[in-house]
């Protein structure tokens, strides 16, 4: 029979619907996580333990450790196109602008491949002024990838470091695999806010990651905003974590609180070290003293927001503390650096393997002038990035104390 033209117009061309793989979200599938919790939601990734979490003394240290600063799902596959579920809870402050949302990074065979984020999710919102916080629900978001290489290749989705992050489902259009162990060196990191990652620009752009991805090792970030204070169960947490290189960085969270004067910080370093050391008697271990934060330098905290200004939508830090309390014991920059590079000297002689790096060397009052910290204590993006290159250039170069085959 002959083929006669259809007269009717034709139907709009309809994109062939992906075939979606879904995987189970696993811990093969999980790095710089210390932790999984189960959900109602999902997969709920924690970076420190569930001993310590039970230590907790307040809620600040539970939001950070929550926030998975340099926590990635990490696979194999020839898929192009992938697509993550999560339900994030973002922290807002009342009076204050409102924070971006926090982005996933995409590293295809550890080159950035892409940027995104989600909608949705829960919002703490938080008073200053008060303390108070109020929790507001909401609905589970998706951040998607396409035009992926069509080949073998290695996929990293790094999650926000700001936002608490419930994986709730991962698909592609090819099956997964785990990624097997390629040798890289894990490095385990522990430090404050700064090291957490605010105010970076994404989570490959904090300090630490960069530097871990210039130094070709891979991260375990106990950056825990507001909780760098010489904790004992944090102490343990890096005593227990396998980890070819440690740092921890010492000294601003403890003039933010205001917690301790010389006699109880001296000893508690020597606590810390000591517990670290009891897990990885001979890893290389640096300990680097705070960066250039102005208003700390020489005076003490505790660190308050300046609430004049916070109609304004600027939000900027002020030190409330008094210089002439130094006398007493109060704890500023300066104080602490001469205390840490003292009580490492002092260690060094029997252990070789410790190493100590002032704060100013990744950034110092010369950079104030030119990168000034816009809250007065958090960096921006291009600080981390100057941080990040530092870092990796003083600690993982030839002669470093992170350096191929040893310092």
């Amino acid at each position: 029979m002959d083929h006669q033209p259809d007269p009717r117009p034709a139907a709009p061309t309809t994109p062939r619907t992906t075939e979606w793989v879904t995987t189970p979200l696993t811990e093969e599938l999980l790095r710089g996580a210390l932790d999984l919790e189960r959900t109602e939601q999902g997969l709920l990734p924690h970076r420190l333990p569930a001993r310590a979490r039970a230590q907790f003394p307040d809620g600040q240290v539970a939001l950070a450790e929550s926030q998975p600063s340099g926590v990635r799902v990490v696979f194999r596959t020839r898929a192009t196109a992938v697509e993550l579920d999560t339900l994030r809870t973002k922290v807002a402050y009342e009076g204050a602008p409102p924070r971006p949302d926090g982005v996933y990074d995409l590293l295809v065979d550890r080159e950035p491949a892409g940027r995104a984020s989600v909608t949705g999710g829960n919002v703490l919102m938080t008073d200053m002024a008060t303390g108070s916080v109020e929790s507001r629900p909401g609905p589970v978001g998706t951040v998607r990838f396409t035009g992926l290489p069509d080949r073998v290749k290695d996929v990293e989705i790094w999650l926000p470091y700001n936002e608490i992050t419930q994986l709730v489902a991962l698909r592609t259009d090819a099956p997964v695999e785990p990624v097997p162990d390629q040798g890289r060196r894990v490095w385990l990191h522990h430090g404050s806010s700064i090291s957490h990652g605010s105010d970076a620009e994404s989570p490959t752009t904090t300090w630490p990651a960069l530097a871990a991805l210039r130094g070709g090792v891979e991260l375990t970030n106990l950056g825990l905003g507001g909780g760098a204070l010489l904790d004992p169960f944090t102490a343990r947490a890096l005593r227990d974590t396998p980890a070819d290189l440690i740092s921890v960085k010492i000294g601003i969270n403890l003039v933010n609180t205001d917690l301790m004067r010389l006699r109880a910080f001296t000893p508690a370093v020597h606590g810390f070290l000591d517990t670290i050391r009891e897990g990885h008697p001979t890893t290389p271990l640096l300990v680097v003293s705070p960066v250039y934060c102005r208003i700390h330098e020489d005076t003490p905290g505790p660190t308050l927001p300046d609430f004049s200004e916070l109609g304004t939508g600027t939000l900027r830090l002020l030190a409330a503390g008094d210089p002439a309390e130094r006398a007493a014991g109060k704890l500023t920059l300066n104080v602490i650096r001469a205390e840490l590079a003292r009580i490492v000297q002092q260690r060094a002689s029997d252990d070789p393997h410790l190493h100590h790096l002032d704060g100013r060397d990744l950034y110092g009052e010369a950079d104030f002038a030119d990168l000034p910290l816009p809250d007065e204590l958090h960096p921006d993006a291009a600080t981390h990035r100057l941080m990040g290159e530092r870092f990796a250039e003083l600690a993982f170069r030839d002669g470093g104390p992170f350096a191929v085959g040893g310092s």
